[in-house]
């Protein structure tokens, strides 16, 4: 039987709180590296300082050992020159900026899993300064909404949730608010975006983000988001996403990863509804974006060493190999499946959200 989506709790959003906290040499020589850990030390956390720029980091025989260190842990570090080359990140924006890498929340789909090396330490970059400097170069140069009939009024749009949920980390960081500001007072044709499965909007209510940021939540029925652990409660996101419209901040709906198992036509049917009940009676500026399941045989394996009890499935059964830009390969829904999940949305959300635009059906 589908479970409702509940009422959100009036208690405050669950914080991250790692177990430990590295500061390399080179991150703190940056005031926001300093910052990032001076709220650590006000929170009470382990802050190593550590002599030089490597992450000293326990090695364990045991592999589920040593993801559960590396998941409770948080470096303070520099991003290299690399990071901060703007790479395009079709279908979501035209560039992604990277305030941090790696993410606290434990989803047994992960989309990180296989494609960062290493253990899942978390990064969180304290070259802010420099990250901010790189991004003018790319103005009116992308080519998802720079150049797009469809979705050109967005200007040139920066994904800053790539390879981190930065809501997730804000608290500790600060460094979502930076960039919030940054784009609010950047008087230009672009936009700043980020998805999150975290609530905790709390720090982003009053910053001036003259309307270029837009906000999305990622969302699933409770019953697959069950996979998303440490992540905030389906019905606080959504009540988070509508604190956000009434701050002003353009919103989206990021549904994903979209689960086809048993139920799913009521599971998320019921979730749209609900997202209408919350949305209603608000002029939003609305997108939604739809991702269906899909994983890589690298990312499987990982993800099952790291989550053997998941019963999510990662089995060949309904799934076709597609080939990616760069020569790798991914398993997704067959046309059949895929077919039915796309009719579906689009019917259910032109029904109850109207004035949605959906982006994109991948």
């Amino acid at each position: 039987m589908q479970q409702p989506v509940s009422s959100p709790s009036d208690r405050p959003a669950r914080l991250w709180r790692p177990k430990r906290v590295l500061v390399t040499r080179s991150a703190r020589s940056w005031e926001h590296g300093r910052a990032m850990a001076d709220r650590a030390h006000a929170l009470g956390l382990e802050v190593v300082d550590l002599p030089s720029d490597r992450l000293m980091l326990d090695r364990w025989s045991d592999p589920r050992r040593a993801y559960a260190e590396a998941k409770q842990t948080l470096a303070i570090v520099n991003a290299p020159p690399s990071k901060r080359r703007l790479q395009p990140i079709a279908p979501s924006a035209d560039w992604r900026v990277d305030l941090a890498e790696g993410c606290p929340a434990h989803c047994s789909y992960c989309y990180l899993a296989g494609s960062l090396k290493g253990p899942p330490v978390t990064r969180a970059y304290a070259n802010l300064p420099e990250i901010f400097a790189a991004l003018p170069e790319y103005l009116g140069k992308g080519l998802v909404t720079s150049r797009s009939r469809q979705r050109f009024s967005e200007g040139t749009t920066y994904e800053a949730s790539c390879y981190t949920d930065p809501l997730a980390i804000e608290h500790l960081t600060g460094s979502l608010s930076a960039l919030v500001a940054f784009f609010g007072t950047w008087d230009v044709e672009a936009q700043l975006r980020f998805t999150t499965k975290f609530s905790a909007v709390e720090p982003l209510l009053s910053i001036a983000h003259g309307g270029r940021t837009r906000v999305r939540a990622s969302l699933n029925p409770p019953v697959f988001a069950r996979h998303e652990g440490g992540t905030s409660p389906v019905a606080d996101r959504i009540a988070a996403l509508r604190r956000l419209a009434e701050a002003g901040y353009k919103i989206g709906l990021t549904i994903a990863p979209i689960i086809a198992a048993s139920g799913w036509q009521e599971a998320y049917g019921t979730l749209i509804d609900r997202i209408g009940e919350a949305l209603r009676g608000m002029p939003v500026d609305l997108t939604v974006e739809l991702i269906t399941h899909r994983y890589t045989a690298g990312s499987r394996e990982v993800l099952t060493s790291w989550y053997p009890g998941s019963d999510l499935d990662m089995s060949d059964g309904n799934r076709v190999e597609k080939r990616t830009k760069f020569g790798g390969v991914k398993y997704v829904y067959d046309a059949q499946i895929m077919g039915e999940l796309r009719r579906f949305f689009q019917t259910r959300i032109e029904s109850v959200l109207p004035t949605a635009r959906i982006l994109y059906f991948t």
